[in-house]
């Protein structure tokens, strides 16, 4: 598998992403749509509800949670029309989302005005909605803000927000341009129903500054078509980073030097696009670990001109990986002479000398350019070195390093080992989590599907931001990447299965009998590994629990209660057998059934044999036989079990995994129940 890389780790305000919208000169919120109010009273606070008023509703389920959310009180009704005044700091990107949330809640129009050109709505349309979106630093969108009853930040948070949602006024207002683009999403979660938004008061900002993936995983890339819409989705949920290092892009690697083909060269400069349309960082990532000449200039000016490239089409992010290589053989005959004999110190002397080069030469000349990231040749673990030691001592401190835990794959992490990983490379690091990728021995077969979890609460004061490494399937991997995004916005209040749920809705667009397959077809590719022998996230657990249930109630139960045990584990089968096809019907995303089609098409056949199964206890309890149901069983999980991997796509390739050691147990051993 893979390491990863980094981007900015400092609080600092992003670049804006596109032209801006708003005005420069803006009008005072007096001016806009004012809540509604009796007559004679002040526009300049509302206040809150009044005894025998509606009392609040509890707020709706917002990924990443944010960091403080509370209800303001009855859901606002949303007209077929509605005004959205826009200030300042607000791009293209940012209005289609709040357009889209409005007409998902029943707009049939929003009519948009810049502040500049809003003048008071009309007394008679007073109580239809009006929607104020910009900077928290235009005057406007701050009274507007602190009129519908929100705080103004003393001290913004970059990426940060504030939303009120409030009788017939909703105010986003970002601490940057970020902030707006979030704000907007979150709006995009408060749709209660087709004519409803529900009322809160928000504020919010990422506990982490960098948060997202890093396409580093071995075996086929993803497609461009996969690489477009990872990015959009990355949008949706507040990821701001994508670190592009596939393993097998030759010009990233064996042919690093050589210059990419116009039509490569066209397609990453669709994707930093994309990226910046979204508000993700396009970060580049080159690998010359396995030729590089550290003592060479034309080498060093060979790294630097292939990340020019990039920048030219865009890039503003960039990184250095010098992991699965060799640090105890030089390249070259000239590093020896230079450097001395291989070894950890000198390594790290050499990779110090190349990565200032590239800081100091390249990223300092650019003012718009991120401090570089780097991920190290010693990458996973916390004990010091020579190599360790030179690197620490020498590289500048602008450079971000990454860290992939306290191994390649950790079955947790803490905020002691984060601690440990900050001291002994001098900076806080950067983790790139090696989850849910599967290009490793102990994931043949395997959909990494679980929540993502065992990470520690409290790791933003040791992180600058965590990426996940995913698996070759794009569209499946978005159930971690959706967690992970979420724990590193807000680490202190994350609840994976919460979260977990939440992905899995998102992929149902919101429709709750395939959300109920989704998370039945997840729990059969629970089962997370490390490259040992201990599996970090169990497999199967709900099913597993059932099944437990079962055979406890069957070994000790009379007849009643075999026959109660039966409907309820019957009454699930039914929704595992019956998940692929929901699935296909439900989910609207053509790659997700596209890439899971063989585990769809083995949980398909393990489903009917799972009832099959249960068919035969059923017979045995009411007439003694039941054979030729298990028998039954028995051929479909044969045929169950002998669907492969697609060709050309995991590595490595092998039979499907689905709910194993749990559910085949289950059928094999139920005959003799």
């Amino acid at each position: 598998m893979s390491r990863m890389p980094e981007s900015h780790p400092y609080c600092l305000p992003r670049v804006p992403r596109l032209p801006l919208l708003g005005a420069a000169a803006l009008l005072a919120f007096g001016t806009l749509a004012a809540p509604a109010q009796a007559a004679g009273q002040s526009s300049a606070v509302v206040a809150p509800p009044v005894s025998g008023a509606a009392r609040p509703t509890a707020p709706p389920v917002v990924t990443p949670t944010p960091q403080h959310m509370e209800s303001t009180g009855r859901d606002l009704r949303v007209p077929d029309r509605v005004r959205l005044v826009l200030g300042d700091g607000v791009d293209t990107a940012s209005v289609e989302v709040v357009k889209k949330a409005l007409a998902s809640a029943g707009a049939g129009r929003v009519d948009t005005v810049e502040a500049q050109d809003a003048s008071p709505a009309p007394r008679a349309r007073r109580a239809e909605l009006t929607v104020v979106a910009g900077s928290v630093e235009d005057p406007a969108v701050a009274e507007a803000l602190r009129a519908s009853g929100g705080t103004v930040p003393d001290a913004p948070v970059a990426e940060g927000y504030s939303l009120v949602s409030r009788d017939d006024t909703v105010v986003l207002a970002g601490n940057d341009g970020d902030g707006v683009y979030y704000a907007a999403q979150t709006l995009r979660q408060l749709v209660t129903g087709k004519h409803s938004i529900a009322a809160v008061s928000v504020t919010d900002h990422p506990a982490m500054p960098l948060r997202g993936s890093i396409e580093g995983f071995y075996g086929a890339p993803w497609s461009h078509a996969d690489r477009l819409d990872q990015l959009a989705f990355y949008g949706d949920i507040k990821a701001n980073t994508y670190i592009y290092t596939p393993k097998d892009d030759a010009y990233l690697r064996e042919e690093w030097r050589a210059p990419y083909p116009a039509d490569e060269l066209a397609d990453l400069r669709e994707l930093i696009e994309q990226a910046t349309a979204h508000h993700v960082d396009f970060t580049y990532a080159l690998s010359p670990g396995l030729s590089v000449c550290y003592s060479d200039p034309a080498d060093v000016n060979a790294l630097k001109a292939k990340l020019g490239t990039l920048y030219d089409q865009g890039a503003r992010s960039f990184y250095v990986a010098l992991d699965d290589i060799s640090y105890t053989r030089w390249n070259c005959d000239a590093d020896e002479e230079k450097y001395g004999a291989p070894g950890r110190g000198s390594a790290g002397q050499a990779q110090a000398d190349l990565l200032n080069a590239v800081q100091h030469d390249f990223i300092d000349t650019r003012p718009d350019a991120e401090p570089l990231q780097f991920v190290p040749t010693e990458y996973s673990d916390t004990s010091d070195s020579a190599y360790k030691s030179v690197l620490r001592a020498q590289l500048d401190p602008k450079v971000v390093v990454q860290w992939t835990g306290t191994d390649v794959v950790p079955p947790s992490i803490s905020v002691a080992d984060a601690e440990a990983a900050s001291t002994v490379w001098g900076r806080k690091v950067f983790l790139w989590d090696n989850y849910p990728v599967n290009d490793y021995g102990q994931t043949t077969g395997r959909l990494l599907m679980a929540p993502y979890d065992k990470r520690e609460a409290g790791l933003h004061k040791a992180l600058s931001g965590i990426v996940l490494n995913p698996m070759n399937q794009a569209a499946a991997s978005k159930v971690a990447l959706f967690g992970g995004a979420s724990f590193a916005w807000n680490d202190e209040d994350y609840d994976p299965g919460r979260t977990w749920r939440a992905a899995a809705r998102y992929l149902a667009d919101g429709d709750p009998a395939t959300t109920r397959a989704l998370l039945a077809f997840f729990d059969t590719q629970h089962l997370a590994p490390t490259f040992g022998d201990t599996d970090w996230q169990p497999q199967a657990p709900e099913l597993g629990a059932r099944l437990a249930d079962f055979t406890e109630a069957w070994a000790g139960g009379d007849r009643a209660r075999r026959q109660a045990a039966l409907r309820e584990l019957g009454a699930y089968a039914e929704v595992l057998a019956g998940a692929p096809a929901q699935i296909r019907a439900g989910v609207r995303d053509p790659a997700f059934l596209a890439q899971t089609k063989p585990w769809l098409d083995a949980l398909d056949a393990w489903g009917s044999s799972l009832e099959a199964t249960l068919d035969g206890l059923r017979t045995r309890l009411h007439s003694g036989s039941g054979e030729s149901d298990f028998a039954e069983a028995a051929e479909l999980a044969k045929r169950a079990a002998a669907y492969t991997t697609i060709p050309g796509t995991t590595r490595p390739q092998g039979t499907i995994k689905v709910a194993d050691g749990v559910l085949d147990t289950f059928i094999e051993q139920a005959p003799t129940m």
